[in-house]
Protein backbone atom coordinates (compact mmCIF):
# COMPACT_ATOMS: atom_id res chain seq x y z
CA UNK A 1 0.00 0.00 0.00
CA UNK A 2 1.73 3.02 -1.64
CA UNK A 3 0.12 6.08 0.54
CA UNK A 4 3.30 8.38 -0.25
CA UNK A 5 1.82 10.30 -3.24
CA UNK A 6 -1.42 11.09 -1.76
CA UNK A 7 -2.42 14.54 0.06
CA UNK A 8 -5.94 15.83 1.86
CA UNK A 9 -5.61 19.50 1.18
CA UNK A 10 -8.31 21.84 2.99
CA UNK A 11 -10.90 22.99 1.00
CA UNK A 12 -10.65 20.28 -1.40
CA UNK A 13 -12.88 17.30 -1.34
CA UNK A 14 -11.42 13.80 -1.02
CA UNK A 15 -7.81 12.50 -1.33
CA UNK A 16 -5.34 14.70 -3.62
CA UNK A 17 -2.41 12.90 -5.21
CA UNK A 18 0.48 15.34 -5.48
CA UNK A 19 1.93 16.30 -8.85
CA UNK A 20 4.59 18.76 -8.05
CA UNK A 21 5.76 21.04 -5.07
CA UNK A 22 6.55 25.11 -5.47
CA UNK A 23 7.71 27.42 -2.60
CA UNK A 24 4.63 28.92 -1.93
CA UNK A 25 2.12 26.02 -2.32
CA UNK A 26 1.45 22.65 -4.16
CA UNK A 27 0.10 21.21 -7.65
CA UNK A 28 -2.44 18.33 -6.54
CA UNK A 29 -4.62 16.38 -9.29
CA UNK A 30 -7.72 14.61 -8.75
CA UNK A 31 -7.64 11.63 -8.98
CA UNK A 32 -10.87 11.12 -10.64
CA UNK A 33 -10.81 13.68 -13.38
CA UNK A 34 -7.03 13.97 -13.50
CA UNK A 35 -7.63 17.94 -13.13
CA UNK A 36 -4.64 19.72 -11.83
CA UNK A 37 -4.69 22.56 -9.68
CA UNK A 38 -2.04 25.23 -7.67
CA UNK A 39 -3.37 25.05 -3.69
CA UNK A 40 -1.59 27.95 -2.01
CA UNK A 41 0.06 27.44 1.41
CA UNK A 42 -1.66 30.44 2.13
CA UNK A 43 -5.20 29.33 1.61
CA UNK A 44 -5.09 25.35 2.26
CA UNK A 45 -3.35 23.02 4.84
CA UNK A 46 -2.03 19.82 3.27
CA UNK A 47 -2.07 16.39 5.24
CA UNK A 48 0.21 13.67 3.48
CA UNK A 49 -1.42 10.48 3.97
CA UNK A 50 1.67 8.65 5.03
CA UNK A 51 2.57 11.04 7.90
CA UNK A 52 -0.77 10.28 9.48
CA UNK A 53 -0.66 7.88 12.63
CA UNK A 54 -3.28 6.83 15.12
CA UNK A 55 -2.73 7.73 18.91
CA UNK A 56 -2.72 3.91 20.63
CA UNK A 57 -2.43 3.61 24.73
CA UNK A 58 0.93 2.75 25.18
CA UNK A 59 1.72 6.54 24.17
CA UNK A 60 2.87 5.57 20.84
CA UNK A 61 0.88 5.69 17.21
CA UNK A 62 0.40 3.48 14.15
CA UNK A 63 0.45 4.19 10.57
CA UNK A 64 -2.63 5.14 8.57
CA UNK A 65 -1.09 2.45 5.97
CA UNK A 66 -1.50 -0.35 9.24
CA UNK A 67 -5.23 0.98 9.76
CA UNK A 68 -5.99 0.67 6.39
CA UNK A 69 -4.33 -2.76 5.97
CA UNK A 70 -6.86 -4.33 9.01
CA UNK A 71 -9.56 -2.08 7.41
CA UNK A 72 -8.93 -4.36 4.58
CA UNK A 73 -7.95 -7.81 5.83
CA UNK A 74 -11.79 -7.54 8.18
CA UNK A 75 -13.28 -5.77 4.98
CA UNK A 76 -15.52 -9.34 4.64
CA UNK A 77 -16.28 -10.22 8.33
CA UNK A 78 -16.88 -6.48 9.21
CA UNK A 79 -17.46 -3.76 7.13
CA UNK A 80 -17.04 -0.14 7.93
CA UNK A 81 -20.49 1.42 9.54
CA UNK A 82 -22.34 3.91 7.61
CA UNK A 83 -20.43 7.60 7.89
CA UNK A 84 -24.02 8.45 9.98
CA UNK A 85 -23.74 5.71 12.37
CA UNK A 86 -24.08 7.07 16.04
CA UNK A 87 -20.98 7.41 18.08
CA UNK A 88 -20.76 3.70 19.83
CA UNK A 89 -21.32 1.99 16.85
CA UNK A 90 -18.12 4.07 15.00
CA UNK A 91 -16.21 3.32 18.48
CA UNK A 92 -16.72 -0.19 18.38
CA UNK A 93 -16.19 -0.80 15.30
CA UNK A 94 -12.46 1.20 15.08
CA UNK A 95 -11.93 -0.90 18.50
CA UNK A 96 -12.01 -3.98 16.08
CA UNK A 97 -9.78 -2.28 13.98
CA UNK A 98 -7.64 -0.68 16.24
CA UNK A 99 -7.81 -2.42 19.57
CA UNK A 100 -5.14 -0.14 21.20
CA UNK A 101 -6.16 2.93 20.14
CA UNK A 102 -6.20 5.85 22.87
CA UNK A 103 -10.01 6.38 22.85
CA UNK A 104 -9.24 10.02 24.33
CA UNK A 105 -7.35 11.37 21.99
CA UNK A 106 -8.98 9.63 18.66
CA UNK A 107 -11.89 11.36 18.03
CA UNK A 108 -15.21 10.32 16.81
CA UNK A 109 -14.40 12.80 13.82
CA UNK A 110 -10.78 11.42 13.39
CA UNK A 111 -12.33 7.72 12.80
CA UNK A 112 -15.25 9.25 10.44
CA UNK A 113 -12.13 10.53 8.57
CA UNK A 114 -10.75 7.68 8.64
CA UNK A 115 -13.68 5.51 7.41
CA UNK A 116 -14.16 8.56 4.52
CA UNK A 117 -10.95 8.45 3.02
CA UNK A 118 -10.90 4.50 3.26
CA UNK A 119 -14.05 4.22 0.97
CA UNK A 120 -12.42 6.59 -1.40
CA UNK A 121 -9.23 4.89 -1.72
CA UNK A 122 -10.99 1.63 -2.01
CA UNK A 123 -13.17 2.37 -4.67
CA UNK A 124 -10.41 4.11 -6.63
CA UNK A 125 -8.83 0.48 -6.02
CA UNK A 126 -5.14 2.32 -4.66
CA UNK A 127 -5.33 -0.03 -1.41
CA UNK A 128 -3.56 -2.73 -3.05
CA UNK A 129 -2.23 -5.70 -0.41
CA UNK A 130 1.72 -5.62 0.09
CA UNK A 131 2.11 -9.46 -0.52
CA UNK A 132 3.12 -9.75 -4.29
CA UNK A 133 1.26 -6.90 -6.00
CA UNK A 134 3.49 -4.63 -6.35
CA UNK A 135 3.78 -4.02 -9.72
CA UNK A 136 -0.28 -2.19 -9.29
CA UNK A 137 1.70 0.66 -7.72
CA UNK A 138 3.66 1.42 -11.03
CA UNK A 139 0.79 3.84 -12.33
Amino acid sequence: MNLKDLVVVSGLPGVQRVVSTRNNGMLVGNIDTGTVKFASVRKHQFSPLETISIYTDDDDSVELKVVFQNMLDQLADNPPPDLKAKSPELRAYFTKILPNHDQDQVHISDIKKTIRWFHFLNERGLLATEEGEEGDEEE
